[in-house]
């Protein structure tokens, strides 16, 4: 038995794959914001409620006279959800589409991504990522074998000295197209992007179709944020351009559109032939996901079709209520002289902290970029969390981008002010 007990493992225990991918931001940001934070503006999630009619739909979902709601459903999603949802979509994209083979839901729009890459990405294969990008992707691409590639939206500043808009962060056409090549399996889209906000227009997304189509490659289309667009700005699905719809998987979040991030409610929405090979992956991880939540957003979705377009939907009012919100932490943060740039879309905004750098004690031979030190530094003394933007980089470009935080304006009117406060306090300390 001694024996036995002293056998220690010399053999490495780790997966090959988890090599170099194992640390994570939200983790870490998140325990710095639990313990030091008076305003977390860090994280993605509202803290407003929930829309009523959803709460609702879950109350009568759980305590209604279906007791089958509390077992199993579907494997690939719960029949009601995935009808409504291919309802919706077929309004969307301008085609007919079945619910049991051009839809399936997921554990939140993360599972999705995962389902993609392990699916759809072999040893080897190349995939191609737009910088910023949301930090899983990279990750998840190495886990599947891939290797990511990435090329930057740069930022045009405008010349007038007005703030700079997300729309001035642009894909240079020629450096974009010499990244295509024949080892190239995919491209991640991500539209509104998260943490810039932009949102995509006809023509970038014109050309990034024009090459997915010239060197037949697919299309990963990360549309979270499809409902929360604004100034009058329009949403285009990649799915919907002239031969994309073959080669596009399109993810959705009910977290997103409902304001609810914590059911982790996302879906998958493409053609069978590249959805199949999804459905495998999913039913050898996941399986299944929750069937009362299912049933709640089924619920919500046949609301909003029901009121599409109208002025009382949800989709119609939520960027309404965000639009201002956004408006007010851009005042904000221009008055205290952190230059926001204004999002087009998302929960989420970038500013530039360069006028605050004196304020940050300098970290000889740090290997950390200056916007890690900065928000560390910020939730220590001053109680505000953010999330550093080189977070979103690859290490080759970390360093270019590392004088932007991102903040997050999805929050109470009360978070918001409490924010500001924040800043305006800092900014006298600054002057005094």
């Amino acid at each position: 038995l001694s024996h036995s007990l002293q056998a220690k493992m010399s053999r490495p225990v780790q997966a090959r794959r988890l090599e170099g991918i194992d640390k994570n931001i939200w983790v870490e940001f998140a325990k710095l914001a639990a313990t030091y934070s008076k305003v977390n503006l860090g994280q993605g999630f509202p803290d407003f409620p929930v829309p009523d009619f959803l709460t609702e739909a879950f109350s009568r979902a759980l305590s209604g006279g279906n007791h089958m709601l509390h077992q199993y459903t579907r494997a690939f999603g719960h029949p009601p959800l995935v009808k409504v949802l291919a309802q919706f979509f077929e309004k969307l994209l301008g085609r007919d589409l079945d619910p049991m083979t051009n839809v399936m839901v997921t554990v939140g729009a993360y599972q999705a991504l995962f389902c993609c890459f392990q699916a759809l990405v072999d040893e080897g294969d190349e995939v191609i990522i737009i910088e910023p990008f949301f930090d899983c992707y990279e990750p998840m691409v190495k886990m599947a074998g891939g290797t990511p590639v990435f090329v930057p939206l740069r930022p045009n500043p405008p010349k007038d000295g007005k703030l700079m808009s997300s729309a001035d962060w642009q894909l240079d056409a020629a450096e974009l197209a010499s990244k295509f090549s024949e080892r190239t399996k995919a491209i991640v889209l991500n539209s509104p992007n998260n943490p810039l906000g932009k949102v995509f227009s006809r023509g970038e997304l014109g050309l990034i179709a024009e090459l997915c189509v010239k060197h037949d490659v697919l299309c990963i289309s990360d549309e979270v944020y499809e409902w929360l667009v604004y100034d009058g700005k329009q949403h285009i699905r990649m799915a919907s351009l002239e031969g994309m719809w073959e080669r596009t998987v399109t993810i959705g979040s009910a977290g997103k559109t409902f304001s609810a991030t914590g059911w982790k409610v996302g879906w998958v929405v493409g053609p069978d032939r590249l959805l199949k090979h999804l459905r495998t992956v999913h039913q050898n991880s996941v399986y299944l996901c929750a069937t009362i939540a299912q049933e709640a957003v089924a619920q919500g979705f046949q609301r909003e079709l029901m009121l599409y377009g109208k002025p009382e939907s949800y989709f119609v009012q939520l960027p309404k209520e965000l639009q201002q919100k956004r408006d007010w932490l851009v005042q904000s943060l221009d008055g205290v002289g952190m230059k926001p740039i204004i999002p087009e879309g998302t929960y989420f905004l970038v500013a530039d902290i360069s006028q605050f750098k004196s304020d940050v004690p300098d970290v000889p031979n740090s290997d950390e970029p200056y916007d890690y030190r900065f928000t560390k530094w910020m939730v220590k003394n001053k109680g505000l969390a953010a999330i550093p933007l080189s977070t979103f980089y690859s290490e080759a470009h970390k360093n270019n981008y590392s004088n932007f935080i991102r903040f997050c304006f999805a929050k109470e009117e009360a978070t918001l002010k409490a924010a500001s406060d924040i800043l305006q306090k800092w900014k006298q300390e600054k002057n005094s």
